[in-house]
């Protein structure tokens, strides 16, 4: 396991905050780093909270977060941390090593059977940036599409081999456009969780009287249908589906 990050009152510039709270945030910070080096995991928990309480929010924080956990002995709610670090930062590569190390002890792995060949190859293709990288890419390509239209125009050139440019560009534009509208559905239209009860019942409705699917473990990623007061509607990796209690799962 890495150890844990050391996060610096910039950080709270950075989000806006008074400098007053800066220096109450880098105190909790300073603490609570202090104490998860002496091995007080549950103290460096709750002041690492505290900042999570407050709308902090930033992939260093969740990591130490998920760090608390895992030497606490809830990998499900370190798992949960580290996706939700990974989905701020997915290039930190403490994040993506310590992600895996607690997936080591998963008794269940449900990751790359999924039986929908188009929706992986899509997912493959905008898994290297994140949403703001596809919006700059998007952007940028855009801009140098009008503005070569414009030189075009201006200097009133139609050979084949800028026409040929062109058309590429315009096929650059729409495609990073389309990935960049699947990023944003996939990462941010739809919900996603992941167990952290170590073991839980997926249930065939919405309810306890209901017959069981199966049982799932900590660690296992799905996505959100719909809900109840209690009851997810759930869409597991697999493509498996069934009912299961909020109190069991987190939302990365």
């Amino acid at each position: 396991m890495k150890r844990n990050k050391i996060i610096l009152a910039l950080l709270v510039v950075v989000t806006g905050f008074s400098v007053s709270s800066a220096g109450v945030t880098d105190s909790l910070f300073r603490s609570a780093n202090a104490a998860y080096d002496d091995k007080d995991f549950e103290s460096a928990l709750a002041q690492y909270q505290e900042l999570e309480n407050r709308n902090y929010r930033s992939a260093a924080l969740y990591f130490n977060i998920g760090n608390c956990h895992f030497k606490a002995g809830r990998p499900g709610y370190a798992i949960l941390y580290y996706l939700r670090a990974k989905k701020l930062d997915p290039y930190d590569e403490d994040i993506n090593a310590n992600l895996e190390f607690a997936r080591q002890f998963m008794p269940t792995r449900l990751e790359g059977v999924s039986i929908n060949p188009v929706t992986t190859f899509l997912s493959m293709l905008v898994r290297p940036l994140t949403l703001n990288g596809f919006a700059w890419l998007s952007s940028i390509l855009f801009i140098v599409l009008i503005l070569f239209w414009a030189v075009r125009i201006l200097f009133q050139r139609h050979e084949l081999p800028l026409r040929i440019v062109t058309y590429l560009l315009v096929v650059l534009v729409v495609v990073s456009f389309g990935m960049t509208t699947y990023k944003y559905r996939t990462e941010y239209l739809t919900s996603r969780g992941v167990i952290v009860a170590d073991e839980t019942r997926i249930y065939s409705g919405p309810g306890e009287d209901n017959d069981v699917e199966f049982v799932g473990s900590f660690g296992l990623v799905f996505e959100i249908e719909r809900d109840t007061d209690d009851f997810y509607l759930v869409i597991f990796e697999n493509n498996r589906k069934g009912w299961i209690k909020k109190d069991q799962v987190g939302i990365i």
